[in-house]
């Protein structure tokens, strides 16, 4: 299915729909690591429903747990064009293992992975001690106390990421190892192999 028919096809939700929640698709924009927009007229606001069923339930925690902060969703549906030129871009580096092999397909693009931050009641993101899609070891989570320890993170820097952590991961989402932004649902070969991907 192409990214271009999602809004008839009954197993995805439009972000827009979910209240209280804010996005910023980053990949719509030139603020990404690419440099430019690779959505296009694409709207790319999409999440698979039983994501965007656990994003609101995220978006209900975060509520109870630090009133007046909101999830901010950075990218959500990537279709797997998309996908491919970010594989492309990072051709001959050693960055790929923050982008999946477009061979395999990223979860993204079956609505099942979003990136996600926090931003308080002004709206400003929290300091996370990385950016989004900073691509090094300040970023993974496996790490986090070892940067605390060497003093590379804060001790704040760490309570905001396990704020985000703690309201995705009690609604059904993991992480991953090596991005704090990073969470998706079910395992990637049940997805692969039974959910409809987002060409």
């Amino acid at each position: 299915m192409r990214c271009e028919d999602i809004a008839s096809h009954p197993d995805f939700r439009h972000l827009p729909t979910l209240p209280g929640l804010a996005v910023d698709l980053r990949y719509a924009g030139e603020d990404n690591f690419v440099g430019h927009n690779l959505y296009g007229s694409m709207d790319c606001a999409w999440l698979h429903h039983l994501a965007a069923r656990g994003l609101e339930s995220a978006v209900t925690l975060l509520d109870r747990e630090a009133p007046g902060h909101r999830l901010l969703v950075l990218d959500a549906l990537r279709p797997h064009r998309v996908q491919i030129l970010l594989w492309d871009h990072l051709e001959g580096t050693d960055l790929r293992q923050y982008v999946a092999d477009p061979a395999q397909g990223s979860i993204h693009s079956f609505g099942m992975a979003l990136d996600a931050t926090l931003v308080d009641a002004q709206g400003r993101e929290l300091d996370m001690g990385s950016g989004y899609d900073e691509m090094n070891e300040l970023s993974h989570p496996r790490l986090e106390a070892q940067h605390l320890q060497a003093g590379r993170l804060t001790p704040q820097q760490v309570r905001n990421r396990e704020l985000l952590r703690g309201v995705m991961l009690r609604s059904g989402f993991q992480g991953i190892a090596n991005e704090w932004w990073h969470f998706e649902m079910l395992d990637r070969q049940h997805v692969r192999q039974h959910f409809t991907r987002v060409e």
